[in-house]
Formats: structure tokens, C-alpha cells, sequence
């Protein structure tokens, strides 16, 4: 064989041996589940240091990823928002801009479905919603959607596949936790028996541990001795174990006793009774009837996460049964950190009924809430750590070597799509972009999946009603509603205990210039689009 031969064999040989491979890509693309817990703390699972009994996901902690340092925007439907369209909420729900009326979301901020379409991939969604538009108007193919998260076990408003259904009745044996995951479990069913040729996304959005408190009573029962040792002991106590697990170094903030609810409902506070109280007091400063009526939130809580991880457990199971857990990318995150809340909808609140049951309405309220979201600061609706902080676990056999590593680089929940995306080989638009549609603002973790490296992603920014924070690189300028910034080191500070505002006063003028830019930026592209809107 001449030279030129065998040049032009091994030529051949390499493209065949490429075409092979993208022909494999494209039969084995991996599937994706997106798990989201509503209003879950930093440390309630098991596996971020909590008492609560979640073995399902600490497994696929041990055989796959934790981060320490993922965000999300502090507040239910933001985080929706940008979890399916990898943009800022901002960008795409112009009500989160000041002086901006409710629109239309942009025509270019697809959600997920639309762009995975093309990759063959088959698209379900379980759960909460929170999103404009219906989840088939989307592109989902098949949706249970539960509007109704007020009544977890009787809701009055739920869809399947975008077709109301009717109301549970009160007294059945529904309870939305279960529904959720049953709804999951067909769609996977389904899918391996229809439509085993495609990969799948499935987007399996719980409302637990969202208020009100509903949980199921053989699961209320395995924490009702739990938390008499007070939160302040509860607290101490995770706080230990997050250190032991390595995830987070430094002090352990300190409890802000004047932080109450975000909003105050003092009606509410009358039903409620005597013994709820909107302040995260000392422990031994409450009142008998205050502690045992604060014990029963806590267990409640605590069940309902519990519940839904044993939920979660049934859909690993059906993972399993259709050999697909080998080949699916498990992502498993929360929408805010815990909520300091306290309010009574819905059905109201019968001081006489069993608590956790249909006839009541708990919130978990300050106190527990600083425990759940140990060890940070403040709760959801904030945008210090405790309100933007959440666990994610990525468990993926075939995709992510390491098996029970933390990784440290930071990390926002706008970062998911461009991740999904790029593992699908899919791409945000089949064709070209609309002229008005502005870049992705995430990075994929792919890379991070692999080492624990720096993303690229290095500027994150986060504002929530009058909340508002920048972090760039190490360094995160944060300020609650009317207060002044504040400014952390969060390689050295992570629970953000020291100001160091006043010693880098040039700092912070350069990032809260640079938070403001962001802002301007969000409100030029609305009123461009929409100039009647300011």
C-alpha cells in the first residue's frame, strides 16, 4: 500500500470512527430529571448535615455530586422561571423589574422543553408550577399540574396534561406528595413502553416542604419527640455535622432575633393563637404552650420532607425497573432556602384539628426556619445565604466519575439550562435567534462535574423585592430592603458574620455600580420590547 493509501485508509477509518460515535451520542443521549423541592433549608436533608431521614438522596449524595456553593433566587417562582429558561427572572417576567406592569413573556424565552424538541427528547412535568402559560402550551408532553398547593390533601384546582380536573374530595386518600411521584412514575412507564428510542426530561417539582404544614400522621409521628431540645440545640447541632461533612467552613452565624416574617399578617397570628409567636426567641424564654405548639411545626416539617424523599425513592425505583438510572442525569436542588412566614389561606385554621391535618394552616415561621437554614443568615425572600442557598446533588453513573464529592465552585440555578443543554447537543434556538434575544447568562457544569474547578460564570446577581446582592468572585456586596450595602469575603466568611464594608469603601462603590448596570441592562430590554410597559 503507497503512502497516499494508507493516509487516505486512516482518513476513512477516522471518519467512520467519528460518524460511529455520533451515531452512539445521539441513541444514548443522556435522560435528565430535575427534582425541586419548594421552601426546603440548607441542612434539612440528611446529607447537608440535618436530622431529617432522607436516605434516598443521601444515597445519590454518596455516588455522586454535592455543591456548597449553589444558588438559587430566593423565591418560588423566580427560580422556575430561570430554571427553564436559563435566564434571570428579570429578564423574562418583567413584574421583577420596578416600575414595570405585567407583560407577556418575551417570545425568545423558551422554556427547556422547546429547545430539547429537536434532540428527540420527550419532556414531563409533575407538579408545582408557578410559571406563566400551561406546561403542554410549553412543550411538555404530558403534565400533572398542581395549582392548589394550599390543600395538599383536597385541591380544588389541579390540571392534567393542561385539562382541569375536578376537585379532590375532602376525607379521600390523596395527598399531593404522592400524587406527584404516582404522576411521575406513569410518565416513566409510559415512556419506557412507548417511547424507549428517546431520551427524556422530566421536570418532578414537589411542593414540599412549602406551607401550609399537611403531612401524613405515621410520618408526623416519627418526629414527635424530635425537636423538644429547642432550635437553638437543633441549630448547634447541624452545625456540627456540616463541619464534620466539610461543607461549610467558618462561624456559625448568629441568630437575628428581631428578623421576623417578610410580611406580617397579624390576623393571622390571632388564629394561629397563643402559641405561635413571629420572632426567633430564645428557647427557654417560651412558654409551655408556645414550645409544644413550635415542637409540632418542626415534626411536621420534618415529615414532609421525609415523605418526599420516600416518594422520591418510588421514582429511583421505576429508574431502575427501565435500566435507566445509569444513563440519567438526577439533579436535585430547592427553590429558596426556608421560609420565616406566617400566614393562615385557604381553608383557614381550626385551632381544634389534629395539626398537620386538612382543617389547619402552619407555617414554619422564624425560629425553625433559622435552624433549616443553618448555617447561614436570614430566610427565603432575603438574598443573604440563608434565603439563596441551596443543596444541589447531581447523580449521573455514566457522566460523573466521582462518587460522593463536594464541589465548592459556585454555582446559580441560571447555570441549569446551558448545562442540560450542552450534554443533549442541543442548542437554545433551532434556527437562528431572534435579533432581541440576549445571551444566556449561565455556564454549564459539565466541567465542574468533572474537577472542582472555578466556573466560568464568576459575576452572579440576585434582586428580590428591594433585596438585592452581586457577588464576583469571592467577594458578595448584599443589602436587605432600605438598608445600606454590606460587604463579605466569602472564601474566608461564608455565613456572612463580618462586614468589611467600611474597610473597602472603593469595593463596594464598583460592585453596587455594577449591580446597578444589571438592573439598567434588565429594564432597557423590557421597555426596547415593550416601551408602553414603564
Amino acid at each position: 500500500m503507497t503512502t497516499i493509501s494508507r493516509r487516505m485508509a486512516t482518513f476513512f477509518a477516522i471518519i467512520t470512527a467519528c460518524a460511529g460515535h455520533a451515531t452512539l451520542a445521539a441513541a444514548e443521549r443522556p435522560n435528565v430529571l430535575l427534582i425541586l423541592a419548594d421552601d426546603l433549608g440548607f441542612s434539612d436533608l440528611g446529607c447537608y448535615g440535618g436530622e431529617i431521614r432522607t436516605p434516598h438522596l443521601d444515597q445519590l449524595a454518596a455516588d455522586g455530586l454535592r455543591f456548597t456553593q449553589f444558588h438559587n433566587t430566593a423565591r418560588c417562582w423566580p427560580t422556575r422561571a430561570a430554571l427553564l429558561t436559563g435566564y434571570y427572572a428579570q429578564q423574562v417576567r418583567r413584574d421583577a423589574l420596578p416600575g414595570i406592569k405585567v407583560g407577556p413573556r418575551p417570545a425568545w424565552a423558551r422554556l427547556l422543553p422547546r429547545m430539547l424538541a429537536a434532540q428527540g427528547y420527550r419532556s414531563y412535568h409533575s407538579g408545582k408550577w408557578h410559571i406563566d402559560g400551561m406546561p403542554r402550551g410549553n412543550g411538555f408532553d404530558r403534565s400533572y399540574y398542581l395549582k392548589d398547593q394550599g390543600r395538599y390533601f383536597n385541591p380544588r384546582v389541579h390540571f392534567e396534561d393542561d385539562r382541569k380536573l375536578p376537585p379532590v374530595a375532602p376525607g379521600s386518600d390523596y395527598y399531593a406528595t404522592t400524587a406527584i411521584a404516582d404522576h411521575a412514575i406513569r410518565c416513566l412507564t409510559e415512556h419506557a413502553n412507548q417511547y424507549a428510542g428517546h431520551p427524556f426530561f422530566h421536570y418532578l417539582a414537589f411542593t414540599a416542604p412549602h406551607f401550609p404544614l399537611h403531612a401524613l400522621p405515621e410520618d408526623i409521628a416519627r418526629y414527635k419527640d424530635v425537636y423538644r431540645v429547642g432550635w437553638e440545640e437543633i441549630r448547634r447541632r447541624r452545625w456540627k455535622r456540616v463541619q464534620e461533612l466539610d461543607i461549610v467552613e467558618g462561624t456559625l452565624s448568629a441568630v437575628e432575633r428581631e428578623i421576623g416574617p417578610p410580611y406580617h399578617f397579624p390576623k393571622a397570628l390571632e388564629t394561629l393563637g397563643p402559641g405561635e409567636i413571629n420572632r426567633p426567641l430564645l428557647w427557654s424564654e417560651l412558654t409551655g404552650e408556645q414550645q409544644e405548639f413550635q415542637l409540632a411545626k418542626m415534626a411536621i416539617h420534618a415529615a414532609m420532607i421525609d415523605r418526599m424523599d420516600r416518594e422520591i425513592g418510588r421514582v429511583l425505583g421505576q429508574l431502575r425497573a427501565m435500566d435507566a438510572m445509569d444513563n440519567t442525569l438526577i439533579l436535585f436542588l430547592s427553590d429558596n432556602g426556608a421560609s420565616a412566614e406566617i400566614m393562615v389561606r385557604d381553608d383557614g385554621h381550626d385551632p381544634q384539628a389534629a395539626s398537620g391535618s386538612a382543617a389547619t394552616y402552619l407555617c414554619l415561621g422564624p425560629g425553625w426556619s433559622t435552624s433549616s437554614n443553618t448555617p447561614f443568615r436570614r430566610h427565603k425572600t432575603w438574598v443573604h445565604e440563608g434565603g439563596i442557598s441551596t443543596p444541589l446533588i447531581a447523580h449521573w453513573p455514566r457522566g460523573i466519575a466521582a462518587r460522593g464529592e463536594l464541589r465548592r465552585s459556585p454555582g446559580h440555578v441560571i447555570d441549569i439550562v446551558p448545562t442540560i443543554l450542552e450534554l443533549a447537543g442541543a442548542q437554545q434556538f433551532a434556527d437562528d435567534a431572534p435579533p432581541s434575544a440576549p445571551p444566556l447568562p449561565g455556564r454549564s457544569l459539565l466541567p465542574v462535574f468533572k474537577t472542582d474547578e472555578r466556573a466560568a460564570n464568576e459575576t452572579l446577581w440576585w434582586s428580590h423585592e428591594g433585596n438585592r446582592a452581586i457577588r464576583t468572585g469571592d467577594w458578595k456586596l448584599v443589602a436587605a430592603k432600605g438598608d445600606a450595602w454590606e460587604l463579605y469575603d466569602l472564601a474566608r466568611d461564608r455565613t456572612e458574620t463580618t462586614n468589611v464594608a467600611s474597610q473597602h469603601p472603593q469595593r463596594v462603590e464598583h460592585m453596587s455600580q455594577a449591580w446597578a448596570d444589571k438592573q439598567s441592562e434588565f429594564l432597557n430590554l423590557a421597555t426596547d420590547e415593550r416601551g408602553d410597559q414603564k
